[in-house]
C-alpha cells in the first residue's frame, strides 16, 4: 500500500510540472509581444543579473586597521607581546603616529629588543627634529638596557634642549614622567624658569603631586602664592582635593609648618597668614583660624570684617565659645564701628544657641539672655537694623520662656518695619508662624508660611516655609496634601530639606493602613507637633501609645527612633542606646535600620566612652548597609577608631618633617 501511494504521487508531481512548464513558456511568449507589458518588465527584472557593488578599497582597509587596533591592543592588555608586536610593526609603518610609536616601542622594549628599539627611536628623532621628547625616549632605551652610563648622558643631552618655548619646556617633562624619571621631569622646570623667565611653580607642584612628593608640592605651590598671591584661590582649590584625600593629615601639617615658618620670616606677607586662616578653618581649628583672622585684621588696621567673617563660619559649626570670642573682639573697636551692630547681634544669638543646645541650662539662663535682648533693642531701637534681634527674642520669649503672648507681639511689630529687607521680613514671618502654631493658631500660621513661600518660591526661605506648612499640614492629620507637598520638595536646592522632606514623605506613604486608617500615624503626629513645642515627656508618653494599637505596625521602628532622638537631646544617653539596639533587634530590615547603626555608634564613641563597641558598629554598617547615606561618614569614623592615622605610625623622617618629637 505504502508502494503504490508513494508511485501515485509521484506521477501527480511529474504531470505538474510539466504542465507548469508549458503555462510559463506561454506566458513568456505572450508578454514579448505585449509593448510596456508589466509583466515582461517584472520577469525582466526577476531575470536580470544582480549589480554587486564592491566595497570601497578606502572602507575596507579603515575595517582592517581597525581590527588590527582591537587585537593588538588585546595582546597588549593580556601581555602577550610577541603577538602585539606584529600587529604594531604593521600599523606603525602604514601609518606611522605617535599612538602606534609608543606601543611599537613598550613591545620592543619588553622583549627584549633594544637594537630595534634604538633604531625605531633615532627615526623619530631624524624625522621629528626639534621635539626633544624623542631624546627622551632614547634615553629610556639605554636605561632598560642597562646601560645608565649611555641613558644619563642622553637624559642630560635632552636637558640641554631647553629653550624659550614654554610649551616645549611642559612637554619635555611629561616626557621625563612618562617614561619614569620624575628628577629629570622636575629639574626641566626648574632650568626651564631660568632659561624662560617663567616661573613654573603650578606645573612643579602638580609634577610632585603626582609623583607623592607632598612636601615639596606644597613648597611649590607657596613659591606661587609668593609669586602671584592675586591667585591664592588656585593655589587652594589643588590644595584642597589634597587635605580631602589626607586623612593622616601629614600635608596638612607640613602645610601649617611651612607657613608658620613663612609668616615668622616676613610678617608681612599677609597672603600667608590669610592662607594658614584657611588651612585652619578647612582642619576645624577654629581657634587657630580666629589668631591668624585677628592678627591679620590689627596688621592692616581692619574694621573687623575677616573677624566678623570667621564668627559667622564658627557659629554655623557649633563653635559657639569661638563665635563669641570673634564677636567681642570686634565689639571692642566701639559702637562708631561699622560692624558694631552686627557683632552685637551675633554675640547675642551665640549665647542663645550654646543655651538652647545644651541640656543642662537654667531658667535664669534664658531670663537673662532676654534681658540682654531687651537691652540692645532699648540701645538701637526697632528698625531695619536690629530686625534681627526682634526675631531672636520672639523666638526666645515662644519657645523657652512660655511667653507666646509677648513673642506674637515683637514679631508682628518686626514685620511691619518700614524699609526692612523682605528675606528678613519673612524670617520673623515664619517665627511668627511657629509661634502660632505652637499657640494652636494653625490657619494663621499656614497664612504666614504661604506668603512666604510665594514671595521667596525659589529661594531656600520660601523651601524652609513650604516645608513647615506641610509639616503643619501633617500634624493635623491632612497627610495626603502634606505628601504632596513634600514629593515637591524632594527635589529642592536646600540639601537638608529635601531629605527632610522625602524622610517625611517615605514615612505618611508606608503607614497609611490598607484599610486607610490612619491611628498610628495619628499619635506620631501628635507627638512630632509635641516635640515641636518642646513639650518632650508628653511626646514619649504619646509615643509609647503607639504601642498598644496593635501588635505590630510598620511605624513601631519610627517611634522607636524617635523616642531616642528625644533622650540623646535630654542627655539621656543609656536609655537612647537601648531604645536603638532593640530597635536594630526586631527591625534590622527596615529603613530606619542604618540609622539607628549609625547613631547607636556615635553614642559609644562619643558619650558612653566606649571606642571599640563604636568601631564594631561603623563597621557593621559598612557591613551590613553598603548603599547607606551614612557609609561615607561612618569608613571614616571606623578607620580613626582602629588607629589607621595615628602619629605614632609615622617614621622618624617623617616625624622630622612635620616638627613632631621623634621620641
Amino acid at each position: 500500500m505504502f508502494t503504490e501511494n508513494k508511485q501515485y504521487e509521484t506521477d501527480v508531481f511529474k504531470s505538474v510540472k510539466s504542465n507548469m512548464s508549458k503555462i510559463l513558456t506561454y506566458i513568456l511568449i505572450f508578454g514579448l509581444f505585449i509593448t510596456g507589458s508589466p509583466l515582461f518588465s517584472q520577469i525582466d527584472k526577476i531575470l536580470k543579473p544582480v549589480e554587486v557593488t564592491p566595497p570601497h578599497p578606502g572602507k575596507v582597509k579603515q575595517e582592517k586597521e581597525e581590527s588590527d587596533i582591537q587585537l593588538a591592543a588585546q595582546y597588549f592588555r593580556n601581555r602577550e607581546y610577541d603577538k602585539a608586536i606584529i600587529l604594531y610593526e604593521k600599523l606603525y609603518e602604514e601609518k606611522p603616529n605617535s599612538v602606534y610609536y609608543t606601543y611599537y616601542l613598550y613591545c620592543l622594549i619588553e622583549l627584549g629588543e633594544f637594537k630595534d628599539a634604538e633604531k625605531l627611536v633615532k627615526k623619530q628623532i631624524r624625522e621629528n627634529p626639534g621635539l626633544a621628547k624623542y631624546e627622551v625616549d632614547l634615553g629610556y632605551v639605554y636605561s632598560e638596557s642597562g646601560d645608565q652610563g649611555k641613558a644619563k648622558k642622553q637624559f642630560e643631552s635632552a636637558l640641554r634642549s631647553i629653550d624659550e618655548n614654554k610649551a616645549q619646556v611642559i612637554q619635555l617633562s611629561n616626557a621625563f614622567l612618562y617614561r619614569g624619571q620624575p628628577d629629570y621631569a622636575a629639574e626641566v622646570y626648574i632650568r626651564g624658569s631660568e632659561v624662560t623667565g617663567y616661573p613654573f611653580y603650578l606645573e612643579l607642584g602638580d609634577l610632585y603631586r603626582q609623583t607623592g612628593n607632598l612636601s615639596k608640592m606644597v613648597d611649590a605651590y607657596l613659591d606661587y602664592v609668593d609669586f602671584d598671591y592675586l591667585n591664592t584661590q588656585i593655589v587652594q582649590n589643588k590644595l584642597q582635593r589634597v587635605l580631602d584625600d589626607d586623612p593622616e593629615d601629614k600635608v596638612g601639617e607640613y602645610l601649617r609648618v611651612a607657613l608658620l615658618t613663612r609668616i615668622q620670616k616676613d610678617p608681612n606677607k599677609v597672603y600667608f597668614s590669610e592662607m594658614l586662616m584657611w588651612l585652619a578653618i578647612q582642619k576645624e581649628n577654629y581657634q587657630m583660624a580666629l589668631e591668624q583672622a585677628e592678627a591679620i585684621d590689627r596688621r592692616m588696621r581692619e574694621s573687623g570684617n575677616r573677624v566678623l567673617e570667621l564668627a559667622d563660619i564658627a557659629l554655623s559649626n557649633k563653635q559657639y565659645d569661638v563665635a563669641a570670642e570673634a564677636y567681642r573682639y570686634v565689639l571692642k573697636k566701639g559702637k562708631d564701628n561699622i560692624y558694631y551692630i552686627d557683632a552685637r547681634i551675633g554675640l547675642l544669638y551665640s549665647h542663645y544657641l550654646k543655651i538652647a543646645n545644651s541640656n543642662n541650662y537654667k531658667e535664669s539662663d534664658l531670663l537673662q539672655l532676654e534681658q540682654e535682648y531687651i537691652l540692645a533693642l532699648d540701645d538701637f531701637g526697632r528698625n531695619a537694623n536690629t530686625i534681627t534681634i526682634m526675631q531672636y527674642l520672639g523666638h526666645l520669649q515662644g519657645f523657652y520662656l512660655d511667653k507666646p503672648t509677648e513673642a506674637i507681639a515683637i514679631l508682628t511689630e518686626a514685620i511691619e518695619i518700614p524699609n526692612a529687607s523682605q528675606i528678613n521680613v519673612c524670617a520673623c514671618k515664619i517665627e511668627l508662624a511657629d509661634v502660632l502654631l505652637l499657640s494652636g493658631n494653625v490657619w494663621d500660621a499656614k497664612l504666614y508660611y504661604a506668603q512666604v513661600e510665594k514671595t521667596f518660591k525659589h529661594d531656600p526661605i520660601g523651601f524652609e516655609a513650604k516645608y513647615k506648612n506641610a509639616k503643619l499640614s501633617f500634624y493635623i492629620g491632612e497627610y495626603e496634601w502634606a505628601k504632596a507637598q513634600l514629593d515637591v520638595l524632594k527635589a529642592a536646592t536646600s540639601k537638608k530639606i529635601a531629605n527632610d522632606a522625602l524622610r517625611l514623605s517615605v514615612l505618611i506613604g508606608e503607614n497609611i493602613d490598607p484599610d486607610s486608617t490612619t491611628v498610628g500615624l495619628d499619635y506620631y503626629a501628635r507627638a512630632d507637633l509635641l516635640l515641636f513645642r518642646n513639650q518632650k515627656e508628653e511626646a514619649i508618653t504619646t509615643l509609647d501609645s503607639i504601642f498598644e494599637i496593635a501588635d505590630y505596625h510598620p511605624i513601631f521602628d519610627e517611634v522607636l527612633l524617635k523616642k531616642a532622638e528625644i533622650r540623646i537631646s535630654q542627655g539621656k544617653y543609656v536609655e537612647a542606646s537601648e531604645l536603638l539596639k532593640k530597635l536594630l533587634a526586631d527591625y534590622s530590615w527596615d529603613i530606619t535600620a542604618d540609622d539607628a547603626l549609625f547613631m547607636l555608634a556615635g553614642l559609644y564613641e562619643n558619650h558612653l566612652d566606649n571606642q571599640e563597641e563604636a568601631r564594631t558598629l561603623y563597621q557593621q554598617l559598612l557591613n551590613d548597609y553598603p548603599s547607606s547615606l551614612y557609609t561615607v561618614e561612618a569608613r571614616k569614623k571606623f578607620r580613626l577608631l582602629r588607629g589607621d592615622f595615628e602619629k605614632e605610625t609615622l617614621t622618624d623622617e617623617e616625624k622630622f618633617l612635620f616638627n613632631l618629637d621623634p621620641n
